[in-house]
């Protein structure tokens, strides 16, 4: 959430009708009761995980997701280490899914449509390797279809430039604050949720086509 003064005058004059609207946008929220016998988890980093949280909270099959770091060395970190750059963390979020409901396939689809992933160490605004872009996987198969996902990208010619996410083994998760948790929907105010998370989640919404979106 670096430069958000910068973020705000950069989109302020393209989001006002967005923004007005914010108070009557339905901002999905997660459960944290209700696992499923056979719920799965997913993990993934695409910059500020406030905006992360909610991409993946509005489709049907997913419980939750929480907020937290992820890809680093240091222990218990906090968000004030992770903001330093220096703990080798970035901003993710858990997964917590149904795969009856949702398929792994279609979370790694959204991942990438919510995100720019050809921006090395940053999203918008957002500059640090704690933004960076990171598709973590628990097994061969979930690192298959990320990478086929990839290739399916760029065979299209999706993004003009190369995708840089990384693609690495999921090794440990640490829970963010609890200030984090649910933070669009709690503050709804906030001057970056109005002008960074809550248009790039509308436009999320209205571009991922795969998507079987919560009413």
């Amino acid at each position: 959430m670096k430069s958000i003064l910068t973020s705000i005058i950069t989109v302020a004059t393209l989001i006002s009708c967005a923004q007005i609207q914010s108070d009557k946008i339905k901002i999905p929220v997660g459960s944290a009761q209700g696992a499923v016998a056979n719920e799965a988890v997913a993990t993934f980093a695409e910059g500020c995980f406030w905006h992360t949280e909610i991409v993946f909270q509005s489709l049907v099959g997913v419980r939750d997701a929480v907020s937290g770091y992820a890809g680093g060395t240091a222990k218990d970190p906090d968000y004030e280490m992770v903001s330093t750059g220096q703990t080798g963390h970035a901003e993710s979020v858990q997964v917590l899914y149904d795969p009856s409901k949702i398929s792994y396939e279609t979370l790694v689809k959204a991942f990438f449509a919510s995100q720019d992933p050809t921006t090395m160490n940053r999203q918008g605004n957002d500059v640090g390797t704690e933004y960076r872009s990171i598709a973590f996987y628990n097994n061969d198969n979930e690192k298959k279809v990320i990478e086929a996902e990839i290739k399916r990208l760029t065979d299209a010619k999706v993004y003009q430039d190369k995708i840089v996410t990384q693609v690495v083994p999921f090794t440990k998760f640490y829970p963010a604050e609890a200030y984090h948790q649910e933070y669009v929907s709690l503050n709804p105010g906030n001057s970056y949720v109005q002008n960074v998370s809550i248009p790039d989640y509308l436009h999320f919404k209205a571009t991922f086509k795969e998507g079987n979106f919560k009413q």
